[in-house]
């Protein structure tokens, strides 16, 4: 009865071992094509980057000219930042 289990260990271990070996082989591979997917900007993260921007400017532009009627003077656009080229 004793020897079932251990007849059976060599089949289960055989299963484990083979998916960490796999594993460690595709370990590189998965780090590398993170690092690539970090260090670089898609056109959809680019485009909500710049929106964003765009966004910000306008918002710092309405504050500036309700600022400048109170104070009876010309809005100055050059407190706003301008936002980054394309």
């Amino acid at each position: 009865m004793r020897l079932l289990p251990l007849a059976l260990l060599p089949a289960l271990l055989g299963g484990c071992l083979a998916k960490t070996a796999v594993d460690v082989v595709t370990l590189p591979v998965k780090a590398a094509s993170k690092t690539v997917d970090l260090l670089t900007t898609s056109q959809a993260e680019a485009d909500q980057k710049r929106g964003r921007a765009l966004r910000e400017r306008e918002e710092c532009l309405g504050k500036e000219e309700r600022r400048a009627a109170r104070e009876h003077r010309e809005p100055d656009a050059a407190r706003c930042p301008e936002p980054p080229r394309r």
